[in-house]
């Protein structure tokens, strides 16, 4: 078989799981917090040369190269514009840093503040299917009792005589986090608090999604177009193959 159909192949395929990426950024336009997602794609030496057959630059055959692959997805951490809720219980964070969550006693990290208060008085997540514990800079549950309370620039919570402070918290490098699906990230390291200097925390306004419709709308068609010509490509080689069959079943 052509060696074309082999890199058109992967190339189309490539380019799906592309949309697929896409699809799931447009499907959180409104999830608050929403971090979206980026194809990361490398292009693919030779079958020779991955094999070990053949080095790069050698001049052979092996030298047209073997189309491109999807590497890895990262995440694009960028911030999401700040909406107004009004709701005391809804927080953002307009800087760095995450919310320090915590479920079956393992920590996460989230940009997503949309929380409420359970029949317990703790503040919680109100996304997944189950609810993840908001953490102070102790590492307990905040727990809010009945009455007003007031949130600082800072993080810190004052409730008549009581004061708790959020835990914000960041990693060495966003590289070190690992997204676990509701929404939240898995740190791969020892996260770092952010100094209360540096925070800037508001009540009443939520951190909305960072994907942008008309950019992954842009990509959409760019993942479509580019899979219709593989897909052209492969239609073409495959004609062409035919083509060299039936002239030389006919001259035998």
């Amino acid at each position: 078989m052509p060696y074309g159909l082999y890199v058109s192949a992967e190339g189309a395929h490539a380019q799906a799981k592309r949309l697929e990426i896409v699809a799931h950024n447009l499907a959180n336009v409104e999830t608050v917090g929403f971090k979206r997602e980026l194809a990361v794609f490398q292009a693919r030496y030779a079958e020779q040369t991955e094999r070990g057959h053949d080095v790069p630059g050698s001049g052979s055959i092996n030298d047209l190269g073997g189309g491109v692959e999807l590497r890895q997805t990262k995440t694009d951490f960028a911030p999401g514009p700040l909406k107004r809720t009004e709701v005391p219980t809804d927080l953002a964070i307009d800087g760095d840093g995450f919310f320090v969550v915590q479920k079956d006693d393992e920590n996460y990290l989230t940009r997503a503040g949309n929380f409420t208060v359970n029949h317990q008085g703790e503040l919680v997540t109100q996304y997944g299917q189950q609810q993840y514990k908001v953490l102070s800079s102790e590492g307990v549950p905040i727990v809010l009792g009945p009455g007003p309370w007031r949130l600082e620039g800072s993080g810190t919570i004052r409730q008549g005589g009581s004061v708790q402070s959020l835990a914000i918290e960041k990693p060495a490098s966003l590289g070190d986090l690992a997204r676990v699906g509701e929404n939240v990230f898995k740190p791969l390291a020892e996260t770092l608090p952010v100094p209360p200097a540096q925070r800037t925390l508001v009540s009443g306004y939520l951190e909305m999604s960072s994907v942008r419709p008309t950019t992954e709308m842009i990509e959409m068609i760019e993942a479509t177009r580019a899979i219709e010509a593989n897909v052209n490509m492969m239609r073409t080689q495959d004609e062409m193959l035919s083509g060299l069959i039936t002239r030389v079943m006919s001259t035998g």
